[in-house]
């Protein structure tokens, strides 16, 4: 049986076209440099790659944020830390007071010339979001590479150490659950309360909240689901699970994605599918117009059905 559109399910749900309501985020990817190369990551980010976002093109980001009211800048990758003027940006983003959040694969902060990366998170008071995909040694290791799972929770002690996750020091600490195969990911509420209580006890960690994230079928996921022989069950998992109310409230609705290269899109997934912005929205940060990109109509695809399956997926996890 033919998979349907996702233009058409959302016809279906009274939700087409998709469009968005406002820009609350700038979802900022810094580059696919990465020390890690992990199987599951869309953006097949790894120590080899080359695209790395210029000094000039942060700029215009920082022009753009003095110029409107964005409130939240998401920092993301790779890694994004070993983007030569990471600290800078993020410090820049901090006097311009906005939410800074950064997405960290955790490993990266017990790497030679990164040690200090806790204390600066601390200091700018950014919120740390760190991929974990499960809270056992073998699971982690298995889809991260070999010794990962050790040095996160090296890493998290350390942000345990300067607050992070604790009741009232004001710097969060958020985990990412990211499913081991072609499956969607259990409850969260469920999942979070495993992690904090397997966490604690084993390793005496804490940290605020777990987000749940549905692997998409794009990048290195996708090789995996093609070398498997397994796209098309999941394919159908995916569109089988298709929830209205999850796609009600996509996170493209409220954030735009700028990529390396200072092109806009409406998502990270987008952006590494090339799918840039379309139906007459500027294009890259250098003619940006906030009040035609916060009506934009969005652009889909049959990958977007990973995002509305279910409880739903976003960057901070379910959304329903």
């Amino acid at each position: 049986m033919e998979i349907k559109q996702f233009d058409r399910a959302l016809a279906d749900s009274k939700l087409y076209p998709l469009t968005a309501t406002g820009v609350n985020t700038m979802q900022v990817n810094v580059g696919r440099l990465c020390n890690q190369a992990c199987r599951h990551c869309h953006v097949e980010a790894g120590p080899g790659r080359k695209e790395v976002m210029l000094k000039e093109t942060m700029e215009l980001c920082l022009d753009i944020l003095k110029d409107t009211e964005i409130p939240t800048v998401d920092i993301t990758g790779g890694a994004p830390e070993m983007n030569p003027d990471f600290r800078w940006f993020v410090e820049e983003c901090v006097m311009l007071k906005r939410h800074v959040m950064v997405r960290s694969n955790l490993t990266i902060l017990t790497e030679t010339g990164y040690e200090g990366l806790p204390e600066f998170f601390a200091e700018n008071h950014v919120e740390v979001i760190a991929s974990l995909p499960c809270y056992t040694e073998g699971n982690t290791d298995s889809q991260r590479g070999e010794g990962v799972f050790r040095k996160s929770v090296e890493a998290l002690k350390r942000l345990n150490s300067l607050g992070y996750g604790k009741e009232g020091s004001g710097l969060v600490l958020n985990l990412v659950y990211n499913p081991g195969g072609p499956f969607l990911p259990s409850s969260q509420k469920a999942l979070e309360t495993d992690y904090k209580r397997v966490l604690l006890e084993s390793y005496g960690i804490a940290f605020n909240n777990l987000f749940t994230i549905t692997n998409l079928p794009i990048g290195r996921f996708l090789a995996e689901l093609n070398s498997s022989g397994n796209l098309r069950m999941y394919l159908d998992k995916l569109a089988a699970s298709y929830n209205p109310c999850a796609a009600a409230n996509v996170m493209c609705k409220q954030l735009l994605s700028v990529g390396w290269d200072g092109t806009l899109y409406d998502c990270d997934f987008n952006q590494m599918l090339g799918l840039s912005v379309n139906h007459g929205a500027p294009t890259h940060l250098k003619e940006f117009d906030l009040s035609t990109l916060s009506k934009r109509q969005i652009v889909t695809g049959i990958h977007c059905y990973g995002c509305t399956a279910g409880a739903g997926s976003s960057c901070g996890g379910a959304t329903t």
